[in-house]
Parts: C-alpha cells; structure tokens; sequence
C-alpha cells in the first residue's frame, strides 16, 4: 500500500506531521480500512468481514490512527481482552506513516485500554525473523517470554517461530 488508507480502503499518499494524528477507538465502520492495512502488512490479509467480527467481540480493544477529513486512517492496534490477560492480535502501520512512532503509540495505547479492562499481563506473538516489529515490542515494554515452534508459514513452504512476549500491566499499589 503506497498511502494510508481512508474509511473506504483507497490510498491517500504521503504521512501527516504525526501531531496531528489522533488515535480513535476503531468502529465498525472501520473494518474496510484495516483489512487494507492488515492485507498490505501481512501474506495472510483478513478481509473486512472477518475484522468486523473481531471488532464486534464483547473483549475486543482496537484503535485506529486517523487524520484529516475526511479522515486517513494510517495504522491500527486490535487485542482482546479476557479476564486478567490481554492479547495484541495485530497492528500494523501503512508504510509511509512508517518509522515515526505510530508503532509504539498504537501498542501503549493498547496497553493503557488493556489496564483499564483489568488486564495485569499483556500478550503477542511475533515472527522471530520480524526483526522491526521485536525492537519495537522491547522498546514498549515487552520481553520474551517464550516459543512457538513452528508456528508460521513461510512463502517458500517452510515453517518459522513465534516469539511469545509478553509486558506486565499491573499498576504499583492497585489492589490484588
């Protein structure tokens, strides 16, 4: 995807000056635009259904990164949220709103939203050889906290790792 995508999923061209991109709560209305972002990100795109219905779950957490109007949206966080845990699902980021930090603003996002649903531990799965996207789960306050083997696949037929991370959440002095 060469620009950010607008609610209809069409190309926008160039970043904004990051200050004025808002993170929002991501709507239904949403759903074409982050299936765009997610299929432009990753080999196995989900469709705006299937986002949708993540969007609909009861435990769902997702924000948008959006500007202008009508409005771009240029990034995405969606987790889930289940009694004490929370997962990241995905995020994901347009490549020319890439290497400003929209990353990291998604995912503490994602983390404040997850704390404030009574997560104490944040989870994700990363592929091992997403070199990128482990900085920055480190640089927000993750760590490895284990292995899937074999739990990707690879173009050529292959398998790859996930790195399991994970962040604490617990707030100092909140009551067990």
């Amino acid at each position: 995807m060469t620009g950010a995508a607008d609610e209809t999923g069409a190309g926008k061209g160039k970043a904004p000056d990051m200050r004025h991109v808002s993170l929002l709560w991501a709507l239904p209305e949403h759903a074409v635009a982050i299936s765009c972002l997610h299929g432009a990100a990753f080999a196995e795109g989900w469709d705006a259904t299937a986002v949708a219905g993540l969007l609909a779950h009861p435990g769902s957490l997702a924000l948008v990164a959006s500007h202008g109007v009508p409005p771009m949206i240029g990034g995405f966080a969606l987790a889930q949220v289940a009694a004490d845990e929370a997962e990241i699902l995905s995020v994901a980021v347009d490549g020319a709103w890439q290497r400003q930090g929209l990353a990291a603003r998604l995912v503490d996002g994602i983390k404040r939203a997850a704390e404030r649903s009574g997560a104490r531990a944040l989870f994700l799965e990363v592929a091992q050889s997403n070199e990128a996207a482990l900085a920055l789960y480190r640089k927000t306050g993750f760590a490895e906290a284990g292995r899937r083997k074999g739990y990707y696949a690879k173009a050529d037929g292959g398998r790859e790792d996930a790195v399991v991370m994970r962040c604490d959440l617990a707030a100092a002095g909140r009551p067990n």
